[in-house]
C-alpha cells in the first residue's frame, strides 16, 4: 500500500508542479496545436481559439508516471516486475507513435500527420514484443504475464489459442492482442476533442484498474489470507500488486495534469498522450486478464469510436444521410450548443459509472465463487 500511495502522489506532484516548465519549453520549441480544417464544426471561432494552445503534453504525464511509479516501487521495497516494465512498455510504445504523428502536424502545420494505417501497423509492431514477453518470464508458481486464452474477468477455459498447432495459436493471439492495441489506443485518441475530456475518463478508468489488480492482489491464488474453501475464488495473475502500483502512478500523473487540461485547457495531451493512455489500458485488461470486462471498463472510449463507426456505415447504408451531427459522439452534443464543460462533466459521470459497473461486475463473479 505504501508503494501504491507513494507512486501516486509522486507522479501527482510531478505533473501538477512541473508542467508550467514544460509548457514552456514547448512554446520554445514550438509545439503548438493545429486545428482541424476540414469537416463540419471545426470552423467554430471556440475551436479556432484553440490553435497555438502548447500540445504533446501526454509527454508531461507519461515522464510523471514513470517517475512515480519507480519512486514509489523501488522506495516502498517492491521493485519493479516484467509485469509492471510491460505497461511501461506499451504506454512510451504507443506514446511514440502518437509522437510521431503530433510531431509531423506540428511541423508540417498540418492536421494529417500519420495516416492510420500507419498508425495501425505502428501499434501492431509494438504489441508483437510485449505479446512475446507477456508468455515467458515465468514466477515461481509457474505463472506468466499474460495468457494464452480469451479473457473476461478471468481466464476463459474453451477459448484457448494454443489448443491449435503453436504456429496457428500464436498468429491467432497476436492478432487478438493487436485487435485490442489498436481498438482501445484509437478509441482513447477519438475521445480526446474536448478540454479535459480524455483526461478525467481514462483517471476513471484506469483508476478502476488499478482497485482491481489491488482487489487481485489481496485475493491471489497462493497469497496470505486466501483460506482453502475460497480457492475457486483466487485469481491466476502474476504481480498484480505492481499493476496497481503502476496503474495508480498513471492515474496521479492524469490527475496533476487535468488541472492544465480541465477546460480552458493550458495545454493539450496530443496523440502522444491519447495513445499512451491506450496502451496503458491494453496492457492493464491483458495482464489483469480482463480483456472483455475492459470494454465495459473502458465503456465511454468504445462509445466514442463505436459512434465513428455507427456514423461511418449510416451514411453508405443511406447514401449520405448522417446519424449523428458529427461524430465522435461528443461533437454530436457540441453542435446541439451544449457548452464545452457541460459535455465533459457529464462525459467523466458516464465514464464513471462504467467503471464503476465493471468493478462491480467482477466483484459480483467473485462472490459467486466464494
Amino acid at each position: 500500500m505504501r508503494s501504491l500511495l507513494a507512486a501516486a502522489a509522486i507522479s501527482l506532484a510531478f505533473t501538477l508542479l512541473l508542467t508550467p516548465v514544460f509548457l514552456r519549453l514547448f512554446r520554445h520549441w514550438g509545439w503548438g496545436q493545429v486545428i482541424r480544417t476540414d469537416g463540419e464544426g471545426f470552423n467554430a471561432p471556440k475551436h479556432e481559439m484553440k490553435r497555438g494552445t502548447p500540445t504533446m503534453g501526454g509527454v508531461i504525464f507519461i515522464l510523471g508516471t514513470i517517475v512515480g511509479y519507480l519512486a514509489g516501487t523501488y522506495g516502498g521495497g517492491n521493485p519493479p516486475t516484467i509485469s509492471g516494465w510491460l505497461v511501461i512498455w506499451l504506454m512510451l510504445g504507443f506514446g511514440l507513435v502518437g509522437f510521431i504523428d503530433d510531431f509531423l502536424k506540428v511541423k508540417m502545420q498540418n492536421y494529417a500527420g500519420l495516416s492510420g494505417w500507419k498508425k495501425i501497423v505502428g501499434q501492431v509492431l509494438v504489441m508483437v514484443p510485449f505479446g512475446i514477453a507477456a508468455l515467458h518470464f515465468r514466477n515461481r508458481y509457474e505463472l506468466t504475464p499474460g495468457s494464452g486464452y480469451i479473457s473476461f474477468i478471468r481466464d476463459i477455459d474453451v477459448l484457448s489459442f494454443f489448443a491449435l498447432t503453436p504456429v496457428l495459436g500464436w498468429l491467432l493471439y497476436m492478432a487478438w492482442l493487436s485487435l485490442l492495441g489498436t481498438g482501445f489506443s484509437n478509441s482513447v485518441n477519438l475521445t480526446d476533442g474536448l478540454d479535459g475530456l480524455a483526461a478525467g475518463a481514462g483517471i476513471f478508468v484506469v483508476g478502476a484498474y488499478s482497485t482491481i489488480a489491488f482487489w487481485q492482489f489481496n485475493q491471489t491464488c497462493g497469497g496470505a489470507g486466501i483460506a482453502p474453501d475460497n480457492l475457486a475464488a483466487c485469481y491466476q495473475v502474476r504481480d498484480p500488486l505492481d499493476l496497481s502500483i503502476v496503474s495508480a502512478a498513471v492515474v496521479g500523473s492524469l490527475i496533476g495534469f487535468l488541472w492544465w487540461n480541465a477546460p480552458k485547457a493550458k495545454v493539450f495531451m496530443g496523440d502522444v498522450g491519447s495513445m499512451a493512455i491506450g496502451g496503458v489500458i491494453t496492457a492493464m485488461a491483458v495482464l489483469t486478464r480482463t480483456e472483455l470486462l475492459g470494454v465495459l471498463i473502458a465503456g465511454l472510449f468504445v462509445m466514442s469510436s463505436g459512434s465513428v463507426i455507427l456514423q461511418r456505415l449510416y451514411f453508405k447504408l443511406t447514401h449520405g444521410k448522417r446519424l449523428f451531427l458529427m461524430s465522435p459522439i461528443h461533437h454530436h452534443f457540441e453542435l446541439r450548443g451544449w457548452p464545452e464543460s457541460t459535455i465533459v462533466v457529464r462525459f467523466w459521470i458516464i465514464a464513471g459509472l462504467f467503471a464503476i459497473s465493471g468493478v462491480g461486475l467482477l466483484y459480483i463473479e467473485w462472490l459467486s465463487r466464494v
